[in-house]
């Protein structure tokens, strides 16, 4: 993952002209022998993980390029972070369903990797989703819900199947997990990514 983020943006700007070719036990390995029903990718993440902040515009660009069809889709992990860990979760959970999960995300990795703030309990959560413009009394209410208490026990459940244990970590068709280590740019990611997604067997 280090070798992915050194240079990020100067690599953003880096065309690859030739397409790479791709081996399993190097730029992926098999994690699973049955595949997920629906193509998608599946990026694990944490807000208190550095790395995950800097893979953040990587990952819009991951989105942008899938085809259509091809979901994208987030989990995140609370073995990083404490207590606040779990709640970081929560919060995630919290932000999808109520869809504002792009501010709110942005705001929260800004204040832990820019304004370096300790976040030390659900209220301190609660005032970044009030400062955009989510009421108090709504993010409570989410955050006590069925729907998120159950996408707060997929998240969990994801990464223990996964047996994800660093992030962040991208695993496509709930079958191969990337080794991001093996690329040499960006789009030579995308080009691994869109070919996992299509790969038959």
């Amino acid at each position: 993952m280090k070798k992915l983020l050194i240079g990020l943006m100067a690599m953003l700007a880096l065309p690859m002209v030739m397409a790479a070719n791709f081996e399993e036990g190097t730029h992926y390995k098999v994690i699973k022998q049955t595949a997920t029903a629906k193509p998608e990718v599946l990026e694990f993440f944490s807000y208190y993980c550095p790395h995950c902040f800097k893979f953040e515009p990587v990952a819009k660009q991951i989105k942008q390029s899938l085809p259509a069809g091809v979901a994208f889709k987030k989990s995140h992990v609370s073995f990083i972070g404490g207590k606040m860990g779990e709640e970081m979760v929560r919060a995630y959970a919290v932000a999808d369903m109520l869809g504002v999960d792009d501010e709110v995300s942005a705001a929260i990795f800004d204040s832990i990797h820019m304004k370096r703030q300790h976040f030390a309990s659900r209220d301190d959560i609660r005032k970044v989703f009030v400062a955009h413009g989510v009421e108090a009394s709504k993010f409570d209410s989410a955050a006590e819900s069925f729907v998120v208490n159950g996408m707060v026990a997929q998240m969990e459940k994801n990464t223990i199947n996964y047996q994800i244990r660093g992030v962040p970590a991208l695993v496509v068709n709930g079958k191969y997990q990337v080794e991001t280590g093996s690329v040499k740019s960006i789009e030579e990611l995308n080009e691994l990514v869109l070919y996992l997604v299509n790969l038959q067997g």
